[in-house]
């Protein structure tokens, strides 16, 4: 006999013993009580009746602590049957002792009086244990669904009731089924399943992803945006050769940065299987989406080489503004705070040059940004890409090709970042001192946020031997790889966690450094034959 059983027998909770509707769910729902992790689970149901699984839940789950909210519109209390269930519900909760609340009004207004509450509350949010059995309409089970699973805490139990119902054709609009079946297409991916058996009459699901209020404000200026849907849009020109160092900085994001992501690629020539491989490297996560972008006709790339496609991206990018990241960078922390700078109004945010924090030769001197970050007002940046496009076709053979144009082209209409948001030359140049870098802030690199493994993928032979530049710079995937470099091992890492995971044991790997260590030495040598021919021409 179970507990409401034998306490309906000695006259303590009034049921009507026609209306027992729940009683053979007991034993199911006690088999999910082990999923729920908290020490003071917090229930919700819709749809109370006279409160047989309310009496229950008090009783077992929330038994030592925690708390229910029941939601039922017992007619609105307009009738004499309404105002009969309304009155045996709030005796029967009375008398179980533990925390209970009553809310007498349809759902949906009684859900948003929740969600506006849990909004407003200093502590923990959400809850662990929600049960919905209100209208049978598709339609309303739908909405009821929509609002309990932004009041679901993750791991929170969701039981829809009536899934199997025999009353109605399962493609009803009066069965809630439709409606069930619907947003569990909506949240594909969200969830886990718990009903296995297709005849169950109830549908279990176990919610996966953190809490989103969504509609309604979060405290502070960051969960305003979070809460408006404002995720966060990151951008990388890409071709097959940066296909795997793009896979590492895109998974490194993903890592670090919660909430929606949008992750733009300028597809400058990958292949088939370079896409497949960098889509197969991100997490399964319902609000990061991946999309490849083509280059607009007539592109600068198309005519000049991939390097300015950085440029091409402000015009075929579809939003207003985007981070872009180079392919050679690996993210460490949460990239929000980056993302929500205030441009005051300017094109772009950029962090200084360490190489040349005052510029070089080929620009005029001034203070002079790196672009492997940008912070990026694609509506200010377009208004001028005709101009922009110009300075392109003018400096193409500048020192730094397009970082050069971007310094001479928004010389004073950029806002200077942190170094924490692009740390260059680290383990390398950056401790090297000049009158220019010891202007700089160098410690903002001690713990990056953002590292940017500047320097040739393959160095040269000059370069390697050069004794006055040592450590030389260079990629972590590269014959020599990036000596010196503190953050070297944690792109390996990171690489590990991507479709090119244990490549550096592969025979792939190793014949691409012999060969990029050959051609390193046999232009080196070209080099000293040329040198050595010419001197010998010029000798009296």
């Amino acid at each position: 006999m179970s507990t409401l059983d034998a306490n309906t027998t000695i006259g303590l909770y009034e049921f009507t013993p026609t209306q027992d509707w729940f009683s053979f769910n007991e034993l199911a729902w006690q088999n999910l009580f082990h999923l729920v992790v908290s020490e003071a689970p917090r229930a919700l149901e819709i749809g109370s009746w006279e409160g047989r699984s309310a009496v229950f839940l008090l009783g077992t789950l929330c038994a030592k602590s925690g708390e229910l909210v029941c939601i039922d519109h017992f007619d609105l209390l307009g009738t004499a049957e309404g105002r009969e269930r309304h009155r045996k519900l709030t005796h029967n909760l009375a008398l179980t002792g533990r925390p209970a609340r009553v809310l007498p009004q349809f759902s949906v207004p009684a859900l948003c009086t929740l969600l506006q509450e849990e909004m407003n509350k200093n502590g923990e949010t959400g809850f662990d244990w929600i049960y919905i059995d209100g209208s049978h309409r598709s339609d309303d089970t739908l909405l009821d669904a929509e609002l309990v699973w932004r009041l679901a805490r993750p791991g929170c139990i969701i039981i829809f009731d009536d899934y199997n119902w025999p009353e109605q054709p399962l493609d009803s609009p009066f069965h809630p089924r439709r409606g069930i079946d619907a947003f569990l297409a909506v949240h594909k991916g969200e969830y886990e399943r718990l009903s296995t058996n297709p005849d169950q009459y109830q549908m279990v699901i176990q919610k996966k992803i953190p809490m989103r209020i969504g509609f309604l404000l979060e405290p502070g200026s960051d969960g305003q945006l979070y809460a408006f849907e404002y995720g966060i849009n990151i951008a990388l020109v890409v071709d097959a050769a940066y296909a795997m160092a793009a896979a590492v900085t895109l998974r490194s994001v993903t890592e670090h940065v919660q909430g929606r992501i949008t992750l733009y690629i300028v597809d400058c020539g990958l292949l088939a299987e370079d896409k497949n491989k960098i889509e197969a490297s991100l997490p399964t996560r319902s609000d990061v989406t991946l999309v490849f972008v083509a280059l607009p006709p007539n592109s600068l790339t198309s005519t000049m080489g991939p390097v300015w496609a950085k440029v091409d991206m402000m015009k075929c990018l579809p939003v207003q503004r985007v981070l872009y990241l180079d392919a050679d960078i690996l993210v460490r922390r949460d990239l929000r705070a980056l993302w929500n700078t205030d441009l005051g109004g300017r094109s772009l945010a950029a962090a200084p040059d360490v190489g040349f924090p005052m510029g070089h030769s080929d620009v005029p001197r001034g203070e002079f940004f790196n672009a492997g970050v940008l912070l990026l007002d694609l509506a200010r940046t377009r208004s001028t890409l005709v101009e922009l496009e110009k300075h392109c076709r003018e400096m193409a053979d500048s020192r730094f090709r397009e970082q050069d144009v971007l310094n001479v082209h928004f010389k004073i209409d950029w806002v200077a970042l942190s170094l924490e948001w692009n740390a260059q030359g680290l383990g390398t140049y950056a401790e090297c001192t000049s009158v220019d870098r010891d202007k700089l802030c160098l410690e903002q690199m001690e713990d990056p946020a953002i590292v940017h493994f500047t320097g040739p993928v393959h160095p040269t032979v000059q370069v390697v031997l050069n004794p006055y530049v040592q450590p030389y710079t260079a990629k972590p995937w590269g014959y020599a790889g990036a000596p010196g470099h503190p953050y070297e091992r944690e792109w390996w890492d990171m690489l590990g966690k991507t479709s090119w995971r244990g490549w550096r044991e592969t025979t792939d790997y190793k014949e691409t450094c012999d060969k990029a260590k050959t051609k390193a030495l046999e232009r080196a040598k070209e080099e000293f034959d040329r040198r050595l021919a010419g001197l010998v021409s010029d000798a009296p």
